[in-house]
């Protein structure tokens, strides 16, 4: 909206010139949306304290996590609409690539929405059953994915990492790969989501890395340089990630431990589908597997973990999954594990970016 409004006055004032540049945009979304969350937070704490909105915390989850019953939840309302509103504010909304990531976000913040009322009605830490809320999220996946494979100019091509040219295409199938790294992303954050500040942190680095990612594969000649997939229009999406890093870093500030808040299935259900929107439309759709290594750490250790107790009848492999309470149950202090996990994903962000030159 700001630069639809200021930039065409460049022709009379050149200052207004400096509207067009990505990179000013991005950082002052990235402004906007962490001074929403830090002059809000605390107004929205109280408020869902006067609502009763507290955490309903899961019977056979650590003992330890009972103190936290209580605590405002709900969170992700706040960093959804800071980072709409930074999002509509700073970038060229003309771009479709705009759109497509704010549906996801904005559809699958309302799934979270929901699960986060029927937990809170029925004071369980059950809400929309599994599979209801599972087919929801493949319905907005699904619709997105075939939005982009129908868009002129967006390839069904998939970029191997390492490799420059290695490029399959699969046609049909990369609505499928799409729809199902849409819906695994939203809910491996939504496993990730259990410990103060655990979630929101690699978060935050994921959307560092794929900020340059969109910036680079949205300029045409930086993309020839590294040899990436150049998308026409991805570039509008590092204004998107900029966005969410502020609104993430702002509601860190009231999430950090001991949390003064949660952020609930409508924040990482939100954050965890633009996560992998946000791969999808950059080109970088493997590349999030390494990326988000942190998320798929939390959900295979749920699988395995499942699988194995199926299997022999009882027994398991991690003491409890996710893999953070394994650590937790080991003697691991909360804010150990939390910080030895942000530790690991930017050491994975760093792999990813390296990428760029081992080829």
């Amino acid at each position: 909206m700001i630069y639809h409004l200021l930039y065409p006055l460049h022709t009379t004032f050149s200052f207004f010139n400096v509207f067009r540049y990505i990179t000013f945009r991005t950082i002052f979304a990235s402004i906007t949306a962490l001074l929403i969350c830090l002059i809000f937070g605390q107004w929205m704490i109280q408020k869902l304290q006067e609502m009763q909105i507290g955490q309903q915390i899961r019977d056979d989850g650590p003992q330890s996590h009972l103190v936290k019953k209580g605590t405002p939840t709900m969170g992700g309302i706040l960093i959804i609409l800071s980072v709409v509103i930074s999002t509509l504010l700073w970038t060229n909304l003309s771009d479709v690539y705009v759109w497509i990531i704010l549906l996801v976000t904005v559809g699958y913040g309302l799934i979270g929405f929901i699960d986060d009322y029927r937990k809170l009605a029925g004071k369980s830490s059950k809400g929309v059953s599994g599979k209801t809320r599972l087919i929801a999220e493949i319905i907005i996946a699904l619709f997105v994915s075939m939005i982009l494979y129908m868009k002129p100019g967006f390839n069904s091509q998939i970029t191997i990492p390492f490799f420059k040219t290695v490029l399959p295409n699969l046609g049909w199938g990369y609505v499928l790969l799409s729809t199902f790294i849409i819906v695994g992303a939203a809910n491996a954050v939504n496993l990730t989501d259990g410990l103060d500040g655990l979630a929101i942190g690699p978060v935050v680095i994921c959307f560092v890395t794929y900020l340059l990612f969109a910036y680079f594969a949205g300029n045409v000649k930086i993309a020839s340089y590294l040899q990436v997939a150049h998308v026409s229009g991805a570039g509008e999406l590092a204004v998107f990630c900029g966005a969410i890093v502020g609104a993430g870093l702002g509601f860190l500030w009231f999430n950090a431990y001991p949390a003064e808040i949660f952020m609930g299935d409508v924040g990482s259900l939100s954050l965890g589908g633009a996560l992998g929107t946000i791969a999808i439309t950059t080109k970088q759709e493997i590349l999030l597997a390494i990326v988000g290594g942190i998320f798929v750490m939390e959900t295979f250790s749920v699988i395995f973990q499942v699988g194995y107790f199926k299997m022999t009848g009882g027994k398991r492999i991690l003491r409890m999954a996710p893999l953070h309470h394994h650590f937790e149950l080991k003697g691991w202090a909360e804010p150990k594990v939390i910080v030895r996990f942000w530790i690991i994903s930017i050491l994975l962000a760093l792999m990813a970016l390296s990428t760029l030159k081992l080829r």
